[in-house]
């Protein structure tokens, strides 16, 4: 390929079990950004997921598939894909759910809120929100919507971070931000990845910007959500909040840090 014609962005999608929704979301993410490119990061699924990719990739160059022997969890999926698209030097890194919670149609705003940014604005990571004026959330039951809120606010204060959405997992990264990131150091999962991520922009003194979606639950497939995944994100969140209250130290962009 040519390297004018190179693409910049590199969608990462984590898979397990998505059968019945990743050839459509690979549609819909290469309809709204045609020169992006699409990984999906496939743990082993059993239901076949992994073979489905591989027939886009066929046919598309812009697919590949990243197979994985099994259930190694969503923040190590996520930062098998930050290497391979280091790698290849692509310049954005997106995050992006199989299910379809998150809408495709948003991918231009969310790329233009870190591309087009004038490089003194130093925007490091677009969020796709739920929580910020114009956001909103679809077919959730009230105490699923309370739980959401009420863990974004609490690990706002507890990290003293004006972000609204920081369990969101809908995000661009500039690849230069997470390529300053001692990524080995990363091993938290679920929710709790996409706060120890925000930290860690955060510490590399980057702007974080967050951008309103309309997110909307699942239509096929089971949630991966689990009490695990809520109780390791308060548990670590509190930990870095108390971490960097009473025991503050100098860093370069690990969760525990803190920039002075």
């Amino acid at each position: 390929m040519n390297d004018s014609l190179k693409p910049t962005a590199l969608v990462i999608v984590p898979t397990y079990n998505e059968a019945e929704n990743v050839r459509d979301i690979a549609e819909r993410i290469l309809t709204e950004v045609p020169s992006a490119h699409l990984l999906v990061v496939d743990d082993g699924s059993p239901d076949g997921t992994g073979d489905l990719v591989d027939e886009l990739a066929e046919t598309d160059d812009r697919v590949h598939l990243m197979r994985r022997s099994g259930k190694l969890g969503l923040g190590t999926a996520y930062v098998a894909g930050f290497r391979w698209g280091l790698e290849r030097g692509y310049d954005l890194l997106i995050e992006m759910d199989a299910d379809g919670s998150h809408p495709a149609e948003r991918l231009p705003a969310l790329i233009a809120a870190v591309a087009d940014a004038p490089p003194e604005a130093n925007v490091m990571l677009a969020i796709g929100s739920r929580w910020v004026e114009g956001g909103s959330v679809v077919d959730w039951p009230k105490h699923r919507e309370l739980l959401s809120r009420g863990g974004n606010g609490y690990a706002r204060v507890m990290l003293g971070l004006d972000v609204h959405d920081i369990t969101a997992g809908f995000r661009v990264y500039r690849a230069d931000a997470i390529a300053r990131m001692e990524l080995d150091a990363v091993d938290s999962k679920g929710y709790c990845f996409q706060v120890d991520m925000t930290l860690r922009v955060h510490d590399l003194g980057g702007t974080i910007v967050e951008v309103p979606i309309r997110f909307r639950d699942r239509i096929h497939g089971v949630s991966k959500m689990s009490q695990a995944i809520v109780v390791e994100a308060m548990v670590k969140t509190t930990q870095w909040g108390l971490q960097r209250r009473f025991r503050p130290r100098s860093g370069s962009g690990s969760a525990g840090a803190t920039r002075r």
